[in-house]
């Protein structure tokens, strides 16, 4: 069905290479079906070169004289005129859609061509110009018999248009006899009229155009022989004689056509003569007079056209003789080619030296080409084993980089685990800091007094292997057991209380410090003037951020950036708590790193506090401007506060340089944020009112912050990288690490004792006069090193995730 609608919707228009009548028919198509939705193919019957002859310059010569590189040129040189004259139709038609068939035409019968192209297109409408059906010859006569033909052989189904000048002709038979009528049924020319010419007939149609039609065949004459220079006479009578070819041709098919309608005739008098049997004898006569007349006409159409034969012989002659003439001097110019013949030779020959001799420098060229291939090849085998070689180690790596992708989502799993759990232990820790201390205490005393004996039971007698270090040197602390309990016993000697009242009103204040971050008495002993206090396993914050080797484990343990944030603000709320006691405020007095002790969770305690026998604001004061320098102290991992605030003054970019690496990758905001505070607490004496309440806000909103984070389990981090591996920042597989630098390595190397380590360290070993293997202490068989790209590769991937 869409394929029936889509053969309505075509209309066919054949035209051929004459742009003025083509033009003029695709008008009167355009606008015969302008408020259509149609398609236009144009059936385009180009102008190919004649089987028999070419023009050329010297005139019309026999194809078979013409080489085959000319006539090649001469056929490209149509095809482009007959591609322009076909986009110059396509372009003329505007936004109608548009299709091109192209008809390659001699001299055959168009006509027959015409209906075989009907029946196998099924057209149904076919709109046809009277110059398309010309043959290579102008005579209208047969463009008209042509015409009847594809009326009279075409079916049904197709609709004919026939089309003169721009106009609408049509075809009507009548008396055996072809005629065309225009638009208002004038007959204006018929089949059998021998005398006119189809352009004869086209000047009695169409007056207002005739003049328009000469003036563009004329035009056509003048372009196509303006670039044709006159040598000689055969150029100057060449166009006459041209034109009298063309009246040759024009006559024999006006014969042909004479014999075709004098058939006709000769059938259609037998024909009336078998009817005049049953006609009266008046209508014989007038028969018979019609009759005489068409023969005296015929008669006198013999005599002239006798009369015209004699000035065509008289024309002929002539025509012989310039004919003959240009004949003598294109033997002239043969014999001169001839003369040139032998110098013509010796150049070729020299030209076949030549090419011989290239012909042996191109043998060379290709042995040494021939050689090249082979080095080529055997080059490509090669790559191809390496590409093997190397597409099973990558299958390998990825069969590792998988395995690590399992057991890093594992990983993922049992940290969102440890996230959960660690959420319940935050929220724990705060509630039961206090109950752990008490459950050592009877039920009805704040705290207990022990004995001499049971002191000194419990520090193996105050033994130097229970005795507390901090930062390296020995301390009054020892570390003991009561009631299977760990505790601390603080010594106190002379110099830090004079008498036993005053050690207990020492012992007093202390048991009415009971805070989760302040740390907690346990008991006293009179006798030896010694405080039980609980036992913090991870120490003082001084020895973890202050230890002499930046790259200790003692300073690795943890602290990282999250527990550094939690232990900001545990000091915080616990010198919050001293600064609001009642009756009136305590100041620690003294609150640097080594004051500050952790468990075994982090969780920070103030201890030492000042005995408050008298506190102002100048000492509120001092104990915020030392919270400030513990909080940079804290950020940097350094005892100098200054960088922080140059730091923060200069650029952002700066703070991340001299943040502590060993904290990991520190949340750049929060990072900041802390920076800030701290930088605000050592200026307090520009905003006098600074105190400690405001700051536990902001702590608190900094800490909730973090928390935050760390429950989303990603953020922005200093340098770009997810927050969730900071844990990891400084841990990697014990194989990534170099056992002589304990440091990840960046260019492994493969020693004899078959063990990886970091180019320069195992050099160094070497070149120091070792023999032996840095793990196994045994001896090396040889100091070849080998790099361990696999090992290599692992250690990059894991960086860059």
């Amino acid at each position: 069905m869409a394929n029936e609608m889509e053969r309505d919707n075509k209309v066919y228009i054949a035209i051929n290479s004459d742009i003025h009548d083509g033009f003029l028919t695709l008008q009167w198509a355009l606008k015969r079906w302008n408020s259509h939705s149609i398609t236009i193919v144009i059936l385009y019957a180009s102008n190919n070169i004649c089987k028999d002859y070419v023009v050329t310059p010297m005139g019309k010569l026999p194809r078979g004289s013409v080489n085959e590189e000319k006539l090649k040129d001469l056929e490209k040189l149509e095809e482009a005129k007959n591609q322009k004259i076909l986009w110059r139709y396509k372009v003329f038609c505007g936004n109608v859609k548009v299709e091109a068939i192209k008809i390659e035409r001699y001299d055959e019968s168009i006509q027959k061509f015409m209906v075989d192209l009907i029946y196998g297109l099924k057209i149904n409408k076919l709109v046809i110009s009277l110059t398309f059906m010309k043959p290579s010859s102008w005579k209208s006569r047969s463009a008209i018999s042509g015409s009847f033909f594809v009326h009279r052989q075409k079916p049904e189904f197709c609709e004919l248009f026939i089309i003169c000048g721009g106009k609408l002709v049509f075809l009507r038979e009548g008396n055996n006899e072809g005629l065309i009528e225009d638009d208002q049924g004038i007959m204006v020319a018929k089949s059998r009229s021998m005398r006119q010419s189809f352009r004869d007939l086209v000047i009695k149609m169409f007056p207002e155009n005739s003049s328009k039609l000469l003036k563009n065949q004329s035009d056509l004459l003048s372009s196509s022989t303006s670039n044709i220079v006159e040598f000689d006479k055969w150029e100057k009578y060449k166009k006459e004689i041209d034109n009298y070819m063309c009246q040759l041709l024009s006559s024999n098919f006006e014969e042909i056509d004479d014999f075709v309608a004098d058939e006709i005739l000769h059938k259609n008098i037998i024909t009336e003569l078998v009817m005049a049997e049953n006609m009266t004898m008046q209508e014989k006569k007038e028969a018979l007079r019609i009759k005489i007349l068409e023969i005296k006409e015929a008669i006198q159409l013999s005599r002239e056209e006798a009369k015209s034969h004699v000035e065509g012989q008289a024309k002929a002659q002539w025509a012989i003789t310039l004919c003959t003439r240009r004949a003598e001097e294109i033997d002239g110019c043969i014999n001169d080619e001839l003369a040139r013949k032998p110098d013509l030779k010796r150049e070729l020959d020299a030209t076949k030296d030549e090419l011989n001799e290239l012909h042996t420098e191109v043998e060379v060229t290709k042995s040494k080409l021939s050689s090249i291939l082979e080095l080529q090849h055997e080059v490509s085998t090669k790559m191809q084993l390496s590409s093997v070689a190397r597409s099973r180690a990558e299958v390998q790596l990825e069969k590792v980089l998988k395995q690590r992708m399992d057991t890093v989502k594992e990983i993922e799993e049992f940290r969102g685990q440890r996230d959960v759990l660690r959420r319940r232990i935050t929220f724990c820790r705060e509630k039961d800091a206090i109950g752990n201390a008490s459950m050592l205490i009877e039920p009805r005393l704040k705290y207990k007094e022990f004995s001499a004996a049971e002191i000194r039971t419990a520090t193996d007698g105050f033994s130097n292997l229970m005795r507390l270090k901090s930062g390296g040197d020995w301390t009054d602390v020892y570390k003991a057991k009561l009631h299977h309990t760990s505790v601390a016993i603080k010594l106190y000697s002379s110099a830090d209380v004079d008498s036993e009242d005053t050690f207990l009103a020492k012992v007093k204040f202390l048991s009415h410090m009971r805070h989760p971050h302040m740390l907690s008495m346990i008991g006293y002993c009179s006798e030896l003037r010694c405080i039980v206090f609980e036992y913090m396993n991870n120490g003082c914050l001084r020895d973890i951020l202050f230890s002499g080797t930046r790259g200790s484990k003692r300073r690795n343990y943890g602290l990282n950036w999250q527990a550094r944030i939690c232990i900001v603000a545990n000091v915080c709320t616990g010198l919050c708590f001293l600064h609001r006691a009642k009756p009136r405020p305590v100041a620690h007095g003294n609150l640097n790193p080594s004051k500050i002790l952790l468990d075994c969770n982090n969780i920070a305690k103030i201890y030492d506090v000042r005995m408050p026998l008298s506190c102002d604001k100048s000492d509120l004061r001092s104990d915020i401007r030392a919270y400030g320098n513990l909080v940079l102290q804290i950020l940097t991992g350094r005892n100098w506060a200054g960088l922080v605030e140059e730091a923060i003054m200069m650029d952002q970019s700066k703070l991340i340089e001299v943040l502590d690496p060993m904290a990991g990758e520190w949340p750049l905001d929060i990072a900041l944020e802390l920076g800030r505070i701290g930088i605000k607490c050592l200026s307090i004496h520009e905003d006098k009112e600074l105190n400690m309440t405001n700051l536990a806000r902001e702590m608190e909103k900094v800490k909730k912050l973090a928390d935050e984070i760390v429950a989303n389990g990603e953020c922005v981090v200093a340098n770009g990288r997810n927050l969730d591996d900071h844990e990891d920042s400084t841990e990697f597989p014990n194989f990534f690490l170099c056992p002589i630098l304990q440091e990840v390595m960046k260019n492994p190397h493969v020693a004899a004792d078959g063990f990886s380590y970091e180019l320069e360290a195992i050099e160094e070993w070497l070149k120091n006069g070792r023999d032996t293997s840095p793990m196994t202490n045994l001896r090396l068989k040889g100091n070849l090193l080998t790099p361990n790209h696999s090992l290599r590769a692992l250690i990059q991937d894991s960086q860059k995730r």
